[in-house]
């Protein structure tokens, strides 16, 4: 029976969520070096100092790279969908696309 789908477009589609999963790493990178350093400020009080290291130990949690963390899930997550596609069924629809449309004569 064939596929109805574009396995296809799913795939390029989860190339483009992989993409903006990592383009989520970066800021978070970000905002973890500006607490750090928001931790040198002179005469910080504890209670802020203690804000600061449980934001920075959130995001080495997000970003850490286990399965467990939200973008190792998310990564996981996308593998899974990859995974699941039957691959000869993309190499076909690919191969169809190169060879053009033809209209039926039907």
């Amino acid at each position: 029976m064939p596929i109805r789908w574009s396995t296809s477009k799913v795939s390029a589609a989860m190339d483009m969520a992989e993409e903006f999963v990592g383009q989520a790493v970066e800021p978070l990178e970000q905002v973890r070096i500006v607490a750090r350093e928001a931790r040198n400020i002179p005469h910080l009080p504890q209670y802020v100092d203690q804000h600061l290291t449980g934001l920075i130990m959130e995001i080495d949690r997000a970003i850490g790279g286990s399965q467990w963390e939200p973008v190792g899930r998310l990564r996981s997550r996308i593998k899974s969908i990859r995974d699941s596609l039957p691959e000869k069924a993309i190499e076909a629809e690919r191969e169809k696309a190169k060879a053009g449309s033809q209209q039926s004569l039907i």
